[in-house]
């Protein structure tokens, strides 16, 4: 653990890195302790440090004390090539630092203070509101600052709703497809259904998940051990839901779901390619919901991270995660990705001049 006084109005302001969750002082370890929902905690950053990250990249966390409060900063260096960004990964649906009471645009500046050393802090997966916050921070901090859109998120509201009255919303389409598919697939004696919501015979699960990924559409995972480690910890708290379609004994769909404080969020979906005339992709998106709305009582449905088009056909609201550049342009390389973002503007700004 090293610490580092942060220059500033307040000669108290501290940015202390640290390089385990083991190490971390007992205020801020008390903010992880109370860290609501699986993405915000001590087992997800486990999981994220052992199994998401490139073999150049050191994680730590950044312990910011300023104006008599705490915050923690999940980050990592990658000595690739230098870069300081946050701990987030291709897994990471929302990066939000941990933030005690009271001072959180003292902290948010203490932290961009502590920035002035490096060329280039990148932080992403972040939501609107705190990405401004990081932004004027780091304006406060004497930063240059750019701000970037990073992904979108679908979600849709369904408090109060049941499954017939979901389904009212959507699509015609979709809902005759739902219709005739789910109906030709649960009448076929070889297709077999299976829920998993605990470590009862995960492995059974994980198997098949894992091997229609491998026959499905999808690209290679960048990290191969990272969902299964997010299945297997997500089960051991409960909050796990697998679905899997097996046809003819062979596995042909799946879909990763945590179900946590009202939010049913899909991780992973797949589906075996020679199973495509059957739509298994949509029949088991809809058991699923279904499954969620009687059984699980969800108020929110979130769809991750991507704009992939098949998802506004589930979901109608859809929201921007941002992410913050935080630079130093006395440094060449941040000099040089001022240039680089304010043509990225220009270009922009040419095709659409209204």
């Amino acid at each position: 653990m090293s610490g580092l006084a942060v220059p500033g109005t307040n000669s108290a302001d501290l940015v202390t890195r640290v390089a385990a969750l083991t190490a971390l002082p007992t205020d801020a370890a008390a903010l992880l302790d109370a860290a609501r929902g699986f993405f915000a905690s001590r087992v997800w950053w486990d999981i994220v440090t052992r199994h998401a990250l490139p073999a150049s990249a050191t994680p730590y966390f950044a312990v910011v004390h300023a104006g008599g409060a705490t915050a923690v900063f999940p980050m990592l260096r990658d000595a690739a090539d230098g870069e300081e960004r946050a701990l987030t990964t291709p897994y990471t649906c929302l990066y939000e630092p941990f933030i005690g009471a009271g001072g959180r645009h003292a902290l948010f500046t203490a932290f961009a203070r502590s920035r002035r050393g490096f060329a280039i802090t990148r932080l992403d997966a972040l939501d609107e509101a705190t990405a401004a916050e990081l932004a004027a921070a780091g304006r406060d901090a004497g930063l240059a600052v750019t701000l970037f859109a990073h992904f979108v998120n679908w979600h849709e509201s369904v408090a109060g709703l049941d499954w017939p009255a979901y389904l009212a919303t959507r699509p015609g389409a979709l809902r005759e497809t739902i219709r005739r598919r789910a109906r030709r697939v649960e009448r076929q004696a070889n297709a077999v259904f299976r829920l998993f919501h605990d470590t009862t015979d995960l492995e059974t699960g994980i198997a098949a998940f894992e091997a229609i990924y491998a026959r499905s559409w999808k690209q290679p995972e960048p990290f191969p051990e990272f969902n299964p480690a997010q299945i297997r910890a997500a089960a051991s708290l409960g909050i796990m839901r697998l679905g899997v379609w097996w046809i003819d004994g062979t596995p042909a769909a799946a879909q990763f779901w945590i179900v946590e404080h009202g939010q049913a969020t899909v991780l992973k979906l797949a589906h075996d390619e020679a199973f495509k005339t059957l739509s298994l992709g949509t029949v088991l998106t809809a058991r699923m919901i279904r499954h969620m709305l009687e059984h699980e009582g969800v108020t929110e449905l979130d769809f991750g991270r991507g704009d992939d088009p098949y998802k506004r056909d589930w979901a109608g609201s859809r929201r921007p995660r941002m992410g913050v550049l935080l630079i130093n342009p006395r440094y060449p390389r941040g000099l040089l990705a001022l240039a680089r973002h304010a043509a990225g503007r220009m270009r922009a700004r040419l095709r659409n001049p209204a």
